[in-house]
């Protein structure tokens, strides 16, 4: 590994630095203009003094992920030891708390969330599938097939390693995996997320708990997560909406993998908002209601159009909820904040003249840890409350 490429703070972050934020912006430095992404650098304070090494990356705003911080005297660890170190122990904290005869699909590396910055990892059955979050992550931690294998050692038999960007990683499309003993076919080519939103684990089994004898609607339901768990634990019916014909299709596959009567239950290719309109028109109710759409504001300036598309959809997901009802809803957007989510699901429930009580606010499963001092990391909201 070459030496480390010094770069100046001419900003006083020092202290967020060495209490774990992972990322420093371009406009916090100076030096690095020539670099190439994925170069090694120290990262130095205004007097010289090494602060914490990293990676760089060349075309982001986000110059420098962070490996490792430390005080005066700190000595860094060699970086691949590092990072062989820190796979192993990622795996070994899922391992210790899934058991995989009923779980084998979970995120092994959740990012700076397992001190691993711009590496995401999601293990389904025997298959990883690898992202990068830049050209700078991608570089650094490249090649990372013979990495992963050492890491899984004896615990994991790892049929293929998957590139997610550029599908490289042998003939492996498909696999069927299991969550919570359930059955799920992931399409590991052409899927969101790789056919299954496992930060949703938790969330789904939660919903699932309180489901036995109701009508589920799953919106955005892609393929049908919420509704085979909720079929599974005694739903008297379950409707999936989702525009994707191939994710419907998905999800009645799914149903028949897991034993359900795929004719019990409802499938629709649709948009979640003209459906829920039609619905309510028609006077339709379910019982629980689950919207998870996808994130509405990838960017900072798209906020206020999210918000405003939150409120809509809350207030159609009311109008469709029993009396007594659980609207669950859910957003994947890192750029709106908790109050301010909590606050469309309010206003919107307000504006189809009912009231919402939360019973409670989760994230994503504990495969997909948030660092305390990154608190842009905790990206999920999934609000569970009584619509009266």
């Amino acid at each position: 590994m070459p030496r480390p490429q010094p770069v100046v703070l001419r900003k006083n972050l020092a202290r967020s630095i060495r209490q774990g934020h992972p990322w420093i912006y371009r406009d916090a430095l100076t030096g690095g203009e020539e670099l190439p992404d994925g170069a090694l650098v120290e990262v130095r304070t205004r007097d010289r003094r090494p602060l914490a090494r990293g990676f760089w990356d060349a075309g982001s705003p986000i110059a420098v992920r962070v490996l490792e911080s430390g005080g005066p005297g700190h000595r860094f660890t060699e970086t691949e030891s590092l990072m062989d170190e820190r796979l192993r122990s990622a795996l070994e904290r899922r391992l210790g708390r899934l058991d995989p005869a009923t779980t084998n699909a979970f995120r092994w590396v959740h990012g700076e969330g397992d001190l691993l910055p711009g590496l995401h990892v999601d293990l389904y059955a025997d298959v990883a599938v690898v992202r990068f979050d830049g050209e700078g992550a991608r570089a650094f931690y490249s090649p990372i097939e013979e990495s992963l294998r050492a890491a899984a050692g004896s615990r994991l038999a790892l049929r293929a390693v998957l590139n997610r960007d550029s599908r490289q990683g042998g003939s492996v499309s498909e696999v069927e995996v299991l969550e919570c003993e359930l059955r799920f076919v992931v399409d590991l080519a052409r899927g969101q997320k790789g056919g299954l939103f496992l930060d949703q684990r938790e969330n789904r089994q939660r919903v699932a708990d309180v489901a036995a004898g109701k009508s589920v609607l799953n919106l955005f339901g892609y393929t049908g997560g919420f509704a085979v768990y909720t079929a599974s634990a005694g739903a008297s019916r379950t409707d999936t909406v989702d525009i994707a014909a191939p994710a419907i299709e998905a999800a009645r596959r799914n149903f028949k993998i897991n034993g359900l009567a795929v004719s019990e239950h409802g499938f629709y290719a649709a948009d979640a908002f003209d459906f829920l309109a039609e619905a309510a028109e028609r006077g339709e109710l379910w019982d629980i209601v689950v919207s998870d759409p996808p994130s509405f504001a990838p960017r900072k300036d798209a906020v206020p159009a999210a918000l405003q598309a939150y409120r809509r959809l809350h207030k159609l997901a009311a109008a469709v909820t029993a009396p007594g009802g659980l609207l669950c809803a859910a957003s994947c957007s890192s750029q709106v904040s908790r109050d301010e989510f909590l606050a469309t699901v309010v206003e919107g429930v307000r504006q189809a003249g009912r009231k919402w009580e939360l019973e409670g606010v989760y994230g994503a499963g504990f495969d997909h840890p948030v660092l305390a001092a990154f608190p842009e990391g905790n990206y999920l909201k999934f609000a569970m409350g009584e619509v009266r």
